[in-house]
């Protein structure tokens, strides 16, 4: 499937192409994201306005962790594809735990840091209510700073904006980027 909307093509504007060269890594081109993006501005530039990715209350693994089971819930294989294939590695995801992001849950035997588990548990809530119910919250705030917790509710709402993006202009996949781990075989006769 072609993409929705048609991306960009090089040359980019300079200060455009140092941004994505900046963000690639040497030799990989820039994200269908980004020059899909790219023949607007504003809208590039306020997007990459959005995006945390830098060092910010969260640990790496524990941003990682929203973002994976945020865009993993949404179905958005593009975008869950490339943080795994970018950042599982350094956020020490094992592959159980990452296919744990995508059909497994918090209760799960790989995740045995309480922060982690309630990093899914908020994830999880956030996609399907919106909101937080009193009883998450307060397991929220025993493992969060405030500036934390704000963080994280921005980068779940951030990457269910892009995930809706991705998904609705069908985003061919990137070649490089993981794919969701295939569903458990379900014993015969079940």
């Amino acid at each position: 499937m072609s993409p929705r909307i048609q991306p960009a093509l090089p040359p980019f504007p300079d200060d455009i192409q140092a941004r994505f060269d900046r963000l690639m890594p040497p030799g990989v081109p820039p994200l269908a994201l980004f020059t899909m993006l790219a023949g607007d501005r504003r809208l590039l530039e306020r997007m990459w306005g959005g995006s945390l990715l830098d060092a910010g209350n969260l640990p790496i693994r524990q941003r990682e962790i929203i973002i994976d089971r945020i865009t993993a819930l949404c179905g958005c294989e593009y975008e869950w594809g490339i943080h795994i294939a970018f950042f599982g590695k350094q956020a020490g995801f094992s592959e159980e735990q990452i296919a744990s992001l995508v059909r497994g849950g918090a209760d799960d035997a790989c995740w045995t840091d309480e922060a982690e588990r309630i990093l899914i548990a908020v994830c999880d809530m956030l996609h399907e209510r919106s909101t937080l119910d009193d009883a998450l919250w307060q397991r929220f705030a025993t493992c969060f700073s405030e500036t934390a917790q704000l963080e994280v509710l921005i980068i779940a709402g951030y990457y269910r904006t892009i995930s809706y993006l991705a998904n609705a202009t069908a985003l061919p996949l990137e070649p490089y980027a993981a794919r969701f781990p295939a569903a458990p075989e379900r014993p015969s006769g079940t």
